[in-house]
């Protein structure tokens, strides 16, 4: 599944693409993604002008300009691409074949402007979703409430960390996962952040609090891990292992640079085993 920097890297793509154009048609090719679309979609944002396109964990969130933002979700294999209208190949616009099968495009939003321009999300497993809600009320949006500070945020520090890991049992990995702790982090990129930190995943969170809740020097090294992690992911367009793409069609190519994610076996196993 697509993790932040995945999610990242397709806002940066598609935000100068539709940023102020207005969605002059939204064509939805089937009733349903993951969950059905939500009735009023195309009557709601058709007509409307994208004001911005931001993300919030997971999340891609494209607001428009009466108040609504389009909620959007990549699932396991969903991906979006840019398109100039009547001109699908775009000679010199993709730098890499795309291999997309048009079957599976199932939401196509038509854009204003000169040249037009369409913008496809694509889900061959559809389990991506998309659904609408006021932004003043995101935070009370299911998906969104209790989500934990974004990794590259200044809320995350060590000492919230103690705070939610203080007595914890659980493995430093799984709580890492847990999205009421830090939004956005998934299996690759917390691997990865525990590899820097010279962290065991199977060491239990609380081990790396005092028993005043203050965090030691463990948590202290994880916390700028997670930052670096994410931060030069998001610089090279997130991992494509198997569906993840940017918006021009190019591979993601942090994959190459990972140290224990799918190292099993490998010199990992040594670190980790010292870790303990």
């Amino acid at each position: 599944m697509p993790e932040l920097p995945e999610v990242e890297t397709v806002r940066r793509g598609l935000a100068p693409a539709m940023e102020g154009r207005r969605i002059e048609k939204l064509v939805l090719n089937r009733a349903d993604l993951r969950f059905p679309f939500p009735e009023n979609l195309v009557e709601t944002v058709e007509r409307k002008t994208i004001v911005a396109l931001g993300r919030r964990a997971k999340y891609l969130l494209i607001d428009l300009d009466d108040g609504m933002t389009i909620i959007a979700h990549l699932g396991m294999s969903g991906s979006w691409r840019v398109e100039e209208a009547d001109n699908a190949q775009l000679p010199g616009w993709f730098h890499a074949p795309r291999n997309v099968n048009a079957l599976h495009d199932h939401v196509v939003f038509q854009l204003s402007g000169s040249p037009a321009r369409r913008v496809i999300y694509n889900d061959p497993r559809r389990f991506g979703f998309i659904k609408l809600s006021p932004k003043s009320e995101l935070e009370a949006d299911p998906g969104f409430a209790g989500l934990g500070p974004e990794p590259t945020g200044n809320r995350l520090d060590a000492a919230y960390l103690a705070t939610r890991f203080v007595g914890k049992t659980q493995a430093i990995k799984s709580a890492l996962l847990d999205q009421r702790n830090i939004a956005g982090l998934g299996n690759i990129y917390v691997c990865e952040a525990l590899w820097r930190a010279r962290l065991s995943p199977f060491r239990a969170a609380g081990h790396l609090v005092t028993p005043t809740g203050r965090p030691k020097g463990g948590l202290k090294t994880l916390v700028p891990a997670i930052r670096a992690v994410i931060t030069e992911a998001i610089e090279a367009g997130g991992s494509t292992l198997r569906d993840h793409r940017k918006t021009d069609g190019t591979l993601g190519y942090f994959q190459h640079s990972f140290s224990a994610y799918d190292r099993t076996g490998s010199l990992a196993r040594t670190r980790i085993a010292a870790a303990l």
